[in-house]
């Protein structure tokens, strides 16, 4: 390596370093997850004042406020204010594509039979059965990546201070065989495992974020298999997990819990934080899991599975 070469590769890792850092000195106690924040107040207005008002340290939104009504630079700037330290993330899904999204195009699915049709493009596949208008794609192609690196371009223009990635865990999808899973299976387009794909999708995102904004915060949800990868780690502030402790209103299986417990201590090892989102209604349900979030060293959050409320986190109920 000469010497240029090792200064470049130097500043990468000072970069790094820095960036670990400040991620680590800004960690939340608190969180909010309002992906329907229309449904939060009868105008915009009124939302981002209660978002603004509600005392939480980091608030993912989805990137519009509804399907016809973008958020402006004003609204999360006023949201950002309500608190020193707050910010303010996009919640972006780049593991499905969704049928309500603008880069949608309706011919791609007419008969809304949840198969694509002749002329959808090559990376769209079936709709998923547990989220009418939610298609599983080929997240490794270079046009589907194009499309939501172009969203993450308009989220950080916007003015959002990072993207919280959901379906990261859709490289399960492929290792399924039958009723089995097969771990680190390979992708025959791509010659390396499904996983590693999504690594390197993420890290893809996580670059093209911080092009534009070096501090941006980059959030995967689930997918937490792939923290055994230092690199997944290094590229990440944080971790979002659902229903780690219940499924709603019942307990899960001490042994699921530990298993990804057990991918987790690799975040705690960081000292990068664990979002750890629960659904509980039941009051005695809801202490459990706040209780289990708390003694992890997690952010917990008590929400409402359709994200349509603040919820209730940390000592901002």
């Amino acid at each position: 390596m000469n010497f240029h070469r090792k200064i470049i590769a130097l500043g990468f890792i000072v970069f790094g370093f820095c960036h670990s850092l400040l991620a680590q000195s800004s960690a939340p106690a608190s969180l909010a997850y309002v992906l329907q924040a229309d449904s939060l107040a009868k105008t915009k207005a009124e939302a981002v004042a209660k978002l603004a008002a509600c005392g939480r340290d980091w608030i993912v939104l989805d990137a519009s406020y509804s399907t016809d009504e973008p958020w402006t630079t004003e609204d999360l700037a006023t949201i950002r204010a309500g608190k020193v330290g707050r910010k303010v993330i996009a919640y972006l899904s780049i593991g499905e594509a969704e049928d309500y999204r603008a880069y949608w195009n309706p011919a791609w699915d007419a008969n809304h039979d949840g198969k694509p049709d002749a002329g959808a493009p090559a990376w769209l596949l079936g709709q998923n059965p547990e989220w009418k208008g939610n298609y599983r794609v080929k997240y490794w192609q270079p046009a589907w990546q194009q499309i939501m690196l172009t969203n993450v371009d308009q989220i950080i223009a916007t003015g959002f201070d990072g993207v919280y990635l959901d379906i990261v865990d859709g490289f399960e999808t492929f290792e399924q065989d039958g009723k089995n899973f097969i771990d680190d299976r390979v992708n025959p387009e791509t010659s390396q495992s499904y996983r590693r794909d999504m690594v390197d999708w993420v890290k893809a995102i996580a670059a093209r974020a911080r092009t534009t904004n070096s501090t941006a915060i980059v959030i995967p949800q689930n997918g937490t298999q792939l923290l055994v990868n230092a690199d997944f780690i290094a590229a990440i502030d944080a971790v979002g997990v659902e229903d780690l402790f219940a499924n709603g209103d019942k307990l899960q299986k001490a042994a699921d819990t530990k298993y990804i417990l057990d991918f987790l201590s690799a975040m705690t090892a960081a000292h990068k934080p664990v979002l750890d989102i629960e659904y509980a209604k039941r009051k005695p349900i809801q202490t459990r899991v706040r209780a289990a979030a708390a003694q992890n060293g997690f952010v917990g959050l008590v929400t409402d599975r359709q994200l349509k409320t603040l919820g209730s986190s940390g000592t901002n109920p």
